[in-house]
């Protein structure tokens, strides 16, 4: 099978090892004629980084950089990013790298255009039409993990520094105009990091799947990316240089992304609050609370993950799906629990009260309360709190 396909779901996307050489063209075809690349403090300095910027000034686009960019981007990121973007005269982004440097991408493009404040903009009922849509520039994204899947995402996660909670900006123009998707750039992903994306897509298929939501499209996406991750995402952590699992993974990321409009759940409404106050790994955060929250949904979700399990070829129903993701889990290296993870001294109360406020606890297929929320985030840990 060749793994070389080019694709306008959910956006235009060119797939395939080697395609970050038409970084250039992706540009052009977004019309964007002075781009400015926004990556990640670590890929700064990569060769992967030196590449792109190469392509681009032979395309006669210019060598813009901005490498400002945390773990969990905040406002104050995107503030200098928008300082950069605006002084060097810049009309699109190239957003490349992981989660972070894609999110604060998006985030550059989208406000360097806006008169109101960032949190104007978070997703919350339609505050997204407050936006100038014609004011945001157009984006092209090169993701260089297969996770988050935030190149084919129409928002961002930013973390409000002075309250560290994770606030999702939403607009339907924050969907970029082109993605290279070149399993490639993934290569050099240290084992670590390969294990902590790729739950994140998971935990994306997971939840979208199991998600009360009708989206029937995004279920069968949901339900093939599971299997994606679940025949590659090993191959890919135990052999780096394997790029057809590579190449699957960046697939499944996208899936995952493109899946969860149908909703996400509990997962994602713990890591959120969990990772900005206590900086942890967000895919890994999503691992390690991940057979909790199955337990937590199983009376709504006992049949309907036999049913995916069932296509995943795994035996033993819900409970074979339980199983599986925990042997999954030991594969990897995820540590058992949030104690092992390096969450100490917990403010219980405060991260519950955060993760009922997460846009994510909607789509969760039990209803999330102040008592349920409280002894599953505890239940979490290697000692109740």
């Amino acid at each position: 099978m060749s793994l070389i396909a080019n694709w306008s779901y959910p956006t235009a996307v060119r797939f395939g090892a080697g395609r970050i050489s038409e970084i250039a063209q992706a540009c052009a075809a977004a019309g964007i004629t002075k781009p400015l690349l926004v990556t990640d403090k670590g890929l700064a300095d990569l060769p992967i980084t030196g590449n792109a910027l190469e392509l681009l000034t032979a395309g006669g686009l210019g060598r813009g950089l901005f490498s400002d960019v945390d773990p969990n981007p905040t406002e104050k990121n995107v503030e200098e990013g928008v300082k950069a973007y605006l002084e060097g005269g810049h009309d699109g982004v190239v957003a490349f790298g992981g989660g972070s440097g894609l999110d604060l991408g998006k985030m550059i493009a989208f406000m360097a255009g806006q008169t109101r404040p960032l949190w104007d903009f978070e997703d919350v009922e339609d505050w997204w039409t407050r936006a100038d849509a014609d004011a945001i520039a157009p984006i092209v994204a090169v993701p260089t993990t297969a996770g988050t899947g935030s190149e084919v995402g129409r928002a961002s996660v930013i973390t409000n520094s002075e309250t560290h909670e994770k606030k999702i900006i939403f607009h339907p123009k924050l969907l970029p105009a082109v993605v290279i998707c070149d399993p490639e750039l993934t290569v050099g992903m240290p084992q670590m990091i390969t294990a902590g994306t790729g739950m994140d897509a998971f935990a994306h298929c997971l939840e979208a799947y199991c998600s009360p939501h009708y989206h029937p499209m995004s279920q069968g996406i949901a339900l093939e990316g599971m299997r994606l991750v679940k025949d590659n995402l090993v191959l890919a952590y135990t052999d780096g240089t394997n790029l057809t699992a590579r190449a699957h993974m960046m697939s499944a990321a996208a899936m995952g992304a493109t899946a969860f409009q149908k909703g996400l759940g509990a997962i994602h409404a713990l890591s959120h609050p969990i990772g900005a106050v206590h900086h942890t790994h967000h895919g890994t955060t999503n691992a390690v609370v991940m057979q909790q929250v199955l337990v937590f949904n199983r009376p709504r979700v006992r049949k309907h993950l036999a049913r995916a399990a069932n296509y995943l070829s795994i035996s033993g129903g819900f409970d074979g799906f339980y199983n599986f993701v925990g042997e999954l889990n030991a594969q990897l290296g995820i540590p058992k629990n949030l104690t092992e993870l390096g969450v100490k001294d917990p403010d219980i109360a405060a991260l519950v009260a955060s993760a009922l406020q997460d846009p994510s606890c909607g789509g969760n297929p039990i209803k999330m309360t102040e008592k349920n929320t409280t002894d599953l985030l505890e239940s979490c840990f290697e000692q109740p709190i």
